[in-house]
């Protein structure tokens, strides 16, 4: 796998830059204004960004889609940084540093919590839009 190293040249998206040909390979939108800081997860899969408000976000490093938002800094977000064991720290202008556990579910566990928080299999509109690369087998297993 090729990893992008990552720029933020002003306002507008973050891109994520393929070092061996140049090109951009992925372009991350969800910021408002400027990113200060971006770190890469321990196993490369997630990226933390910080940007000139409160919120974090953490995007899937492959796709560039956005997987988190984290909020409770109440100023600008000026740092993010990744522990060895995955738990990010991000640092704001608003005097605090926060520590976050972000180790996002494996999907089968992600579909197991949610089967058992509604209590029913997946309709057919909603395992199109979450498992639309899944097998037509029942999401939720039986009782």
């Amino acid at each position: 796998m090729s990893v992008p190293r990552w720029r933020r040249p002003g306002p507008g998206p973050g891109r994520g830059w393929d070092v061996a040909t140049g090109e951009t390979r992925t372009t991350l939108t969800g910021h408002t204004g400027q990113v200060f800081s971006v770190a890469y997860s321990p196993d490369g899969r997630t990226l933390a960004t910080a940007s000139n408000s409160p919120v974090v976000r953490l995007w899937d490093a492959a796709t560039g889609n956005a997987v988190a938002t984290l909020t409770g800094h109440t100023e600008t977000a000026s740092s993010v940084a990744f522990s060895s064991d995955g738990r990010l720290a991000t640092g704001s202008t608003d005097a605090t540093a926060r520590l976050w556990d972000v180790a996002l579910p494996q999907p089968s566990d992600a579909i197991r919590r949610i089967c058992r928080a509604v209590n029913r299999n997946l309709t057919p509109p909603e395992r199109t839009a979450y498992l639309s690369d899944q097998s037509v087998s029942p999401a939720c297993p039986t009782r």
